[in-house]
């Protein structure tokens, strides 16, 4: 509580909507992920092992490798619309998509359709959680002051991981319960209209407005600083560690256990969960370094 005793009572709502709306963000974005060993067998042909393979290794991949599109298209909006646009409008985006995947028609009822529409859904949640947690880390850096921005704003790495922990116990609970799944992706969807709606309360940043100003003054289009190359290569390497793990700990793994082990859905999500819980406690370790070390020193550490 000391951490936020000292912010006025806007940058407290602004950081209670933006961790919460994160948090549902990340629920409804790897509740799929979680649920993908159930979940692959009805929406991709049976007949064709390797295809069912390639195409649900498609819809995952698509996810990450579209993320950097997700930061440049967002990125547009933010600099150039506002910073709360941005995560309004990519809450709204995994809302739309997690909806459709709750009503979406199995394999066995419409045929490959079904196979291209959970991509396509797939990929509009990979664009949008991007988005999401860079715009939200943004806006955080310029409504919260020094030295609280840096715990802050590391909160948000904790809250996207409390989200991916929830959507695989809440995965684990429809499993083992033997509920129809999807029951778990109308939770989601509920949850990101709430989010939604929550974060039209927020207020445009003061920076924000007073650089569009600016720029609008001096005829400038974009950004007012630029970003040096190695600094945005360094930036982008820095991310591409985490969809490593994931593939490896989640999915690679995962196919492992299945085929090689003989694990049922069940237990190859209950296997996630510990893992999930696993990378939480890492996040909250960086993000109680962070208020001590500077940040930079802190993925040195890492």
């Amino acid at each position: 509580m000391s951490l936020l005793s000292s912010l006025s009572r806007q940058q407290k709502e602004a950081v209670g909507l933006l961790q919460i709306g994160t948090f549902l963000e990340y629920f409804d974005l790897m509740l799929y992920v979680h649920m993908a060993v159930l979940l692959n067998e009805l929406f991709f042909p049976k007949t064709d092992p390797h295809t069912t393979s390639l195409i649900a290794a498609f819809a995952f991949c698509s996810t990450y490798v579209l993320r950097p599109v997700g930061v440049l298209l967002f990125g547009w909006v933010g600099d150039n619309i506002g910073r709360k646009p941005t995560v309004v409008i990519t809450t709204i985006m995994m809302a739309v998509s997690c909806i459709v995947m709750a009503n979406l028609p199995t394999y066995a009822q419409i045929g490959i359709s079904a196979a291209w529409i959970i991509t396509i859904c797939r990929i509009m949640q990979g664009l949008s959680a991007m988005g999401e947690v860079i715009g939200a880390e943004i806006y955080l850096t310029e409504i919260v002051p020094l030295p609280q921005r840096y715990p802050v704003v590391s909160c948000i790495r904790i809250v996207d991981d409390l989200g991916s922990v929830f959507a695989v116990a809440v995965a684990s609970f429809v499993t083992v319960a033997g509920m129809n799944w999807r029951i778990a992706f109308w939770v989601g969807a509920c949850i990101a209209v709430v989010g939604s709606i929550a974060r039209t309360r927020l207020r445009e940043t003061p920076e924000f407005i007073v650089a569009k100003r600016r720029r609008k003054n001096i005829g400038i289009c974009g950004p007012v600083e630029k970003v040096k190359p190695k600094t945005a290569i360094a930036y982008f390497l820095m991310h591409c560690g985490y969809p490593i793990f994931f593939f490896f700990s989640f999915i690679f793994c995962a196919s492992i256990l299945k085929s090689k082990f003989g694990y049922s859905a069940e237990q190859i999500i209950r296997q996630n969960l510990i893992i999930a819980i696993v990378a939480l406690g890492s996040d909250i370790v960086y993000t109680v370094l962070s208020r001590f070390i500077f940040p930079l020193v802190t993925t040195e550490y890492g």
